[in-house]
């Protein structure tokens, strides 16, 4: 089959891993669309709501000079950012909630500010808003995501692929976060890859260095479930294992109607919370 960007399927973690826990829930949040507007639809909760002021936060700091990235307080840069997500926006239930949340980020920032590490050598920053690249010419799939930090390592001219967790649980071993980040940088950069890590912000000071996959078996795992989604999608089969599981459930409600609507989201998906 000739690529044809306006037909391929776009692949990414967020969207393997959905399909992977359940393809209900793929089907739900990368298929579906709300026939009122167009619209894609998510649900936000507290602890995504953390996650993605943090990213913000660090993003924001990848795109100034290392001197004046810690010019002024990350936390004055956490507040900025936490108004997109305060109250009801973030998915809290009251201002103790929000309170603690934001208690826990602070922290994580103030990690950061203390151990900055490799956020006070070079990073490269790629231009693309959503980096992506063909993944399959024959299959028609492209490969997207945003990586978090990308590390300059100028001694030898490679770079290193940092991921920020604020979660309290470990990536699974068998994550494919890692290996989808290893093909992207080499696509989207021109640098070698020489290592990739997490960094788990509420209890470590620095990255954690994971096993490096080859660039062969990263291609392997991800072209199998980029094919199984590809499949499901052309014969339209995206059925929970368990008719209801806790990953599809909340997006259900939504569909029945049951969500508030608390915005749009950068990629015009609309953002829902549920009242218990």
């Amino acid at each position: 089959m000739a690529f044809d960007k306006y037909t391929a399927l776009w692949v990414s973690h967020s969207s393997i891993a959905d399909f992977l826990k359940c393809p209900r829930t793929y089907f739900l949040r990368h298929v579906y669309k709300d026939k009122r507007n167009g619209h894609k639809i998510t649900v936000i909760k507290p602890a995504l709501a953390l996650g993605q002021t943090i990213h913000d936060v660090v993003d924001s700091l990848s795109n100034l000079p290392v001197e004046e990235r810690f010019n002024k307080p990350l936390a004055s840069l956490l507040n900025v950012f936490w108004e997109n997500i305060a109250g009801k926006k973030g998915g809290f239930k009251d201002l103790t909630e929000e309170s603690m949340f934001k208690e826990r980020a602070i922290a994580m920032i103030q990690k950061l500010e203390d151990n900055p590490g490799p956020l006070l050598r070079k990073a490269i920053k790629v231009k693309q808003p959503l980096p992506s690249y063909v993944f399959s010419d024959d299959e028609n799939i492209i490969l997207c995501g945003k990586i978090d930090w990308i590390e300059y390592l100028e001694n030898v001219n490679k770079v290193h692929i940092i991921d920020f967790k604020t979660g309290r649980n470990e990536e699974p071993e068998d994550s494919l976060q890692l290996p989808i980040y290893l093909l992207l940088a080499t696509n989207i950069q021109k640098r070698e890859v020489d290592r990739l890590s997490y960094w788990y912000l509420e209890s470590e000071k620095f990255p954690l260095e994971q096993k490096m996959p080859s660039l062969t078996e990263a291609f392997d795992k991800v072209m199998d479930i980029a094919r199984r989604i590809k499949l499901a999608r052309q014969i339209n089969h995206f059925k929970c294992p368990t008719d209801g599981c806790f990953a599809c459930r909340e997006l259900e409600r939504v569909v029945k109607g049951e969500g508030e609507i608390v915005g749009v989201s950068e990629y015009n998906q609309d953002i829902y919370i549920l009242k218990d």
